[in-house]
């Protein structure tokens, strides 16, 4: 299946057409996404996470990637993602562990867990911000638009004052202010079938706006392309409009951006171990090329660095335009 999806895709062909090698550069980062529960359902997720979702990586898993970043000094960046991360019962554990090694932690934080906590447990969540300084853990929260309106269209009703009072809360503990170490950087998705607009333009917009109307602060903003998969590809579909955004995806290929995509410095990990390219193989089930490598009980940096990655058609959304990964733009 794999080999079928290397040779037969419009993606391997743009590739080719451009004369790119798109082989892995390094591991710097180990993605870890330890859960698909989350306490929002929002339109453009790629997880299809929702409360109702019951993965949750276990605390053996939570300790073997652990053991490899211990083991690799060269992979220096944990990035825990979800879902909604927090929500993972081995959290907190595995940033203390993590940044006891020396490793820098990103959390893909959504801001609302802060107040909602855990819909399954009705566990708090109330002590993250003080967690998160205490730990000096870079924080990146999506933030659709600094209008209510938009917002609350693609994550749900109420989700736009939530975040606002999550990143008061976050600020207050020295979160977003130049020098303190406390990094937190927003990420910015359109709200429907549409690339992102310039980011440092959105960024300058958006601090101007969050600061003018709520005395908010942030380092900086990520622009992202929704990604045509999952929820998002769905609603594409039931619009019709899947067909005229990948034609726009398309038409929008960058060569500078494909060779600052994201997996060429970082390897995936889902909940239950397996290892991917990246977080949207992880959802659409496209294994490693190598199987013998293909789990975090098996990680072996050399092969991994040697494989050959798996794209598809959604990886025009991570090479339209000035290109985008979890960190934003890559051209």
């Amino acid at each position: 299946m794999n080999n079928l999806i290397q040779k037969q895709n419009r993606f391997i062909n743009k590739v080719y057409d451009s004369k790119l090698n798109l082989k892995p550069l390094k591991i710097d980062t180990l993605q870890v996404n330890i859960t698909k529960l989350c306490n929002q359902a929002c339109r453009h997720c790629h997880v299809d996470s929702s409360p109702s979702r019951t993965e949750q990586m276990s605390k053996l898993t939570v300790d073997q990637c652990l053991k490899v970043l211990e083991q690799n000094p060269d992979i220096s960046k944990l990035d825990i993602t979800g879902g909604a991360p927090e929500l993972n019962p081995h959290f907190d554990y595995m940033v203390e562990s993590a940044r006891r090694l020396g490793k820098h932690v990103m959390v893909r934080h959504n801001l609302t867990v802060i107040f909602d906590g855990n819909p399954q447990t009705k566990e708090s969540k109330e002590y993250l911000p003080e967690f998160f300084s205490k730990h000096q853990v870079e924080i990146i929260s999506s933030l659709p638009y600094y209008q209510e309106f938009f917002t609350d269209k693609q994550r749900g009703r109420g989700v736009f004052n939530k975040s606002i009072e999550g990143l008061k809360r976050l600020n207050s503990v020295g979160y977003g202010t130049d020098g303190t170490g406390k990094v937190l950087n927003l990420v910015y998705n359109p709200v429907g079938p549409y690339l992102p607009a310039d980011q440092r333009t959105l960024e300058a917009d958006y601090k101007k706006e969050l600061m003018g109307k709520f005395g908010i602060s942030f380092n900086h903003l990520f622009a992202i392309t929704n990604m045509p998969i999952h929820r998002f590809k769905e609603d594409l579909e039931r619009n019709g409009n899947l067909d005229d955004y990948m034609t726009k995806l398309i038409n929008a290929f960058n060569p500078n951006a494909a060779e600052g995509i994201m997996c060429r410095s970082l390897v995936s990990v889902s909940y239950d171990g397996k290892l991917y390219d990246c977080d949207f193989n992880q959802m659409l089930q496209l294994d490693l090329t190598d199987r013998s490598c293909n789990s975090i009980f098996h990680f072996d940096v050399k092969k991994l660095t040697e494989r050959t990655i798996i794209f598809d058609d959604h990886c025009f959304g991570c090479t339209a335009g000035a290109g985008s990964s979890c960190g934003g733009n890559t051209a």
